[in-house]
């Protein structure tokens, strides 16, 4: 099973329609979203393409192959205009692995699940990585509009046990194995 993770589009079309367009040049098999889908929040500037109704006509067109997962920026209010789920967390396998999904304002690398898992992969912080901490591989996908620290508009493929993070021009930022 091939993923497409990606994380806090806050709102912009651009990126939605970035999004998606990856996720059917990689051929992954399911989309995941790490939360913070529409609303820019109030410490971000509003990204390009601000149009949270066009976001979620471009998601509910992929409902079929989406997972998304509920951000601090994500409000019951926007379940109004989704045809999809907002999960608090979730647990998928990779090949024998677990791997932990979240938004990442609870569960990170500073504040692990207390559920032994092979990987945690979650968003918030706005800035792409792949490292190990103890015996555990720690991925944020990065922001795909609003991306801080000098990174890059990134998202991450989870192929097998391998994990890959990508800018959006499809340069290779980081890839391990779980």
């Amino acid at each position: 099973m091939k993923y497409l993770i990606a994380s806090d589009i806050h709102g912009s079309a651009f990126y939605a329609e970035k999004v998606v367009e990856k996720f059917n040049e990689e051929k992954a098999n399911k989309l995941i979203l790490l939360g913070d889908i529409y609303n820019h929040g109030p410490r971000n500037p509003f990204p390009k393409d601000y149009a949270p109704l066009k976001v979620a006509e471009v998601l509910n067109a992929v409902l079929e192959n989406l997972i998304v997962i509920k951000g601090n920026c994500d409000s019951a209010v926007d379940t109004m205009i989704s045809e999809f789920e907002f999960f608090e967390n979730l647990l998928i396998g990779a090949e024998n692995k677990t791997v932990f999904l979240t938004h990442g304002h609870v569960f990170n690398k500073d504040n692990m699940p207390k559920t032994k898992v092979d990987a945690i992969i979650y968003g918030h912080f706005h800035t792409g990585f792949i490292e190990q901490n103890n015996g555990v591989t720690v991925a944020n996908a990065g922001s795909t509009s609003l991306p801080k620290n000098d990174t890059a508009n990134s998202y991450l493929i989870l192929d097998g046990k391998t994990l890959i993070l990508k800018d959006f021009v499809g340069k290779v930022i980081d890839k391990k194995e779980i």
